[in-house]
């Protein structure tokens, strides 16, 4: 084989086999003759008796039973005929046998489920790019993920219990998928698809989300992979997605009591429930999301001994706007208490993790409790707010609703949904905080708006 010309797709696959793992193949010349075959339980290059015996051994060795077949012309790199998802051997063989016949080579593969849970993408220098149900060919569509490769390494350990195990070298290009079971001709939990020398992107990945993996995990979920990722402290929580098995992350924070937090495929501020105390994750979602596309997981979050809560936005100009009570925030958050005046000491340790997290992500939102000792970080978004002062969102309107914060969240998101599309403002009215969950209603509506006390 080493005197043949032109573009042996198998060849480039037996190479990479030599390097990492895999996905099961075996191949064939256009004489139907056995060039390469990589299948768990068998030596490389193993070589079989017949066409249907390798076809056997290797949909035997398929996690799902099922194979893929792959033919091209050496002469011309253009992929030919693809079939997916084969598992009758005979029909496998007969597919074969006719591609040979029109002059082609095939490669027979394993089917790899790219709807199991995983994630598909490129890993390039230190930027490392990937979305769920797709191929590696998902870096080229809205909606990938993009993480440094440490950031990657540390989220990925923490969903699935392990990093990725990919090449190292920043002018290395690697296609790559992984996946909760292990698969491949090492069994491993990564699989490499292609590796190639490249010289490495010189702009470092823009972290934020929403993108498709923080959907299928839950916007608020994968906020706190991001605030653990980088250092901040987030309470140890169980996640319970519907896509992946559940995962545990997060720090001790000494209080053995619950809180539930449902995790909206987007951030959806106060529509779903959060709850002290436990409650069934499974049945909340079903009872909250009963056609399963709204709510991605539900975090079952260890509490915090709260002094102080809050939230923090950072202002068009950078300048943080730090809002919180006594105690508890959830009262807060939906409008029910008045921000407080915070003690010194509570606003310098938010500020200060303000800093951090800026440092490390650029401009942020996020939740937050203090105990007696720290700051937690129980919510973060990544970007900058449009709200200054008590103006929430920016803006002139023909006509402003007043809207009494009495009446509560619900009624604010009925207004919102009559006042938008009529490009109308609101004027919210009461002691309500810019930076909570009425705030965050306006500012995702882009609806003018502002705050004023008194009455209605």
């Amino acid at each position: 084989m080493s005197t043949l010309t032109g573009h042996f797709k198998d060849a480039i696959l037996d190479r990479l086999a030599h390097r990492g793992n895999v996905a099961q193949f075996v191949s064939f010349g256009a004489d139907l003759e056995q060039r390469f075959a990589w299948i768990h339980g068998h030596e490389p290059n193993a070589r079989f008796g017949s066409l249907e015996e390798a076809i056997a051994a290797i949909l035997e060795a398929s996690l799902e039973r099922s194979v893929n077949i792959r033919s091209f012309h050496p002469d011309d790199p253009k992929s030919r005929e693809f079939i997916y998802g084969r598992k009758d051997a005979a029909s496998v063989a007969a597919d074969v046998r006719r591609l040979a016949g029109e002059g082609l080579h095939t490669i027979v593969n394993e089917t790899v489920d790219v709807d199991d849970g995983g994630v598909s993408g490129v890993a390039h220098g230190d930027v490392v790019e990937f979305a769920p149900g797709d191929t590696p060919r998902a870096v080229e569509k809205p909606g990938t993920a993009a993480l440094t490769r440490g950031l990657a390494a540390r989220i990925f350990r923490s969903v699935y219990g392990f990093a990725p195990a990919l090449p190292e070298g920043r002018d290395v290009r690697i296609e790559f998928s992984i996946h909760p079971l292990r698969r491949g001709y090492r069994r491993d939990h990564t699989i490499l698809w292609e590796v190639e020398e490249l010289e490495a992107p010189a702009a470092a990945p823009q972290v934020g989300w929403p993108n498709l993996f923080s959907r299928m995990l839950g916007d608020k979920a994968y906020g706190l992979l991001v605030a653990e990722a980088v250092g901040l402290p987030v309470p140890r929580a169980t996640c319970f997605p519907r896509r992946t098995a559940p995962f545990t992350f997060g720090a001790d924070t000494g209080v053995a009591e619950p809180w539930i937090r449902t995790c909206p495929t987007e951030q959806q501020p106060g529509k779903f429930t959060t709850r002290r105390g436990w409650m069934d994750p499974y049945r909340l979602m079903a009872d909250e999301d009963p056609q399963g596309t709204a709510i991605a997981s539900i975090l079952a979050q260890q509490g915090v001994d709260a002094r102080y809560s809050g939230a923090l936005i950072a202002q068009p100009d950078g300048e943080p706007l730090l809002e919180g009570v006594s105690g508890f925030g959830d009262a807060f958050m939906v409008g029910e208490r008045a921000p407080e005046t915070l003690p010194d000491g509570v606003r310098s340790a938010v500020l200060e993790l303000f800093a951090r997290a800026s440092a490390a992500l650029g401009p942020v939102r996020f939740e937050w409790v203090h105990d007696a000792g720290r700051v937690w970080v129980v919510q973060l978004h990544r970007g900058a707010s449009v709200s200054q002062g008590r103006t929430i969102y920016p803006g002139d309107a023909d006509r402003f609703h007043r809207f009494d914060v009495a009446e509560g969240i619900g009624s604010l998101r009925n207004l919102i949904a009559r006042a938008a599309p009529a490009g109308d403002g609101v004027v919210l009215i009461g002691q309500v905080g810019v930076t909570s969950h009425f705030g965050d209603l306006l500012r995702r509506a882009r609806v003018p708006s502002r705050i004023e006390a008194g009455a209605k």
